[in-house]
């Protein structure tokens, strides 16, 4: 993707959203950069290993995702403008952590190469302990090294992602934030002023700390598999002013709960990840722990059915990074999924190179509330 500004940002003269557009343009030339530099190296250092064949994108197609690029960076300012999250979520960059992370991202490339070059990518270190996971998490996703379960893939994961994004995961994740306030409001003003919200595979706290500075006073959760990633997301929240968010190591497909617990349950870039039968799993675990009326969220990968003009760059991320359930997934009906578990109201979105699906669970109608237990109906 080309480095130069869009139109709209030479023409704006809000000079905070002018900053705000430089920033991501800046992030976005950085990682084109690095991904260019590794490319050389890779080639130059290592020629035994052949580049992958991929399929090359038309200039009409670098141009287009420019323009999808350019679009959300401009729905991203006009949300925190008008005050659907704070502006200042924006701007939330951890340098430090860049500086500090960098280096080995650089140092992990080798053995990134080397995996993907043999197509070993089930290759976890002796001190790494493999047991009670699901056979389908024990994985090296995007050839990393110990998939999920070491503290140096916790620390280097927001880095990655930002580079393989341009800088835009985190806009990307707060596509959420309005769904999910639209999805509040129909609940009713005291719920939306202090809702229960789970997010699922939960990671290293990105979009936990974007619905903390969102909601404030929301009673906020958060599941994953991976001890290192909680850890990791701890350390984030704590740094952050705000009433800490609960965290528990837990599959989503069978969520620690009690049903109906929960306004809101969030999940950002999980069902690519997820085999087929999980992530109907999860969809049905959702909808069991929802209160009546509670919203998903799921934010994700587009899918062909999205743009046929990106399908060559779908077919490359399963070509470049391990990611063994993406090729079924790109072609699932999650919308099909969520009817199939009892959802309601099922709309998607689309931003970029994410698709946002927002579903609600019927209401409990009165009929029903009459067949309970007195206390259970209250």
């Amino acid at each position: 993707m080309q480095t130069a500004m869009g139109s709209s940002l030479i023409a704006d003269l809000n000079p905070l959203k002018a900053a705000y557009q430089a920033l991501q343009w800046m992030k976005n030339g950085l990682a084109l950069a690095h991904k260019n530099s590794a490319a050389q190296v890779k080639k130059t250092l290592f020629p035994q290993y052949p580049p992958l064949s991929v399929h090359s994108l038309e200039p009409e197609t670098l141009s287009y995702l420019q323009q999808r690029y350019q679009a959300l960076l401009d729905q991203d300012w006009a949300d925190a403008n008008a005050g659907v999250y704070p502006v200042e979520l924006l701007f939330d960059t951890p340098w430090h952590e860049v500086l500090q992370f960098y280096p080995k991202v650089w140092l992990d490339l080798p053995d990134t190469w080397r995996r993907a070059h043999s197509k070993n990518y089930q290759e976890f270190s002796e001190e790494v302990d493999t047991s009670g996971y699901p056979n389908y998490y024990l994985q090296n996703f995007h050839y990393q090294t110990n998939g999920y379960l070491s503290d140096t893939s916790a620390q280097l994961y927001d880095l990655q992602v930002e580079i393989l994004f341009g800088g835009m995961a985190d806009p990307m994740r707060r596509r959420i934030l309005p769904l999910l306030q639209q999805g509040l409001a129909q609940m009713g003003v005291q719920t939306m002023r202090s809702p229960k919200i789970l997010d699922m595979a939960c990671g290293t706290g990105r979009t936990l700390s974007h619905l903390r500075a969102t909601w404030p006073q929301a009673q906020l959760f958060g599941v994953d598999l991976s001890p290192a990633y909680l850890q990791k997301a701890k350390s984030l929240l704590q740094e952050q002013a705000g009433k800490m968010p609960e965290l528990q190591q837990a599959n989503v497909e069978s969520l620690p709960y009690a049903s109906d617990s929960f306004d809101a349950v969030t999940s950002v870039f999980l069902f690519h990840e997820l085999p087929a039968a999980a992530r109907q799993n999860a969809i049905n675990d959702c909808f069991r722990v929802l209160k009546p009326g509670g919203v998903l969220i799921i934010c994700d990968s587009i899918q062909l059915s999205d743009s046929s003009q990106l399908a060559p760059m779908m077919s490359n991320f399963d070509l470049y990074f391990h990611e063994p359930y993406y090729k079924h997934y790109i072609q699932d009906d999650l919308t099909q999924r969520l009817e199939n578990a009892g959802f309601e109201s099922v709309a998607t979105e689309v931003h970029f190179l994410s698709k946002y699906w927002s579903a609600r669970k019927p209401e409990l109608n009165s009929d029903a509330a009459s067949e309970l237990p007195p206390m259970a109906a209250i």
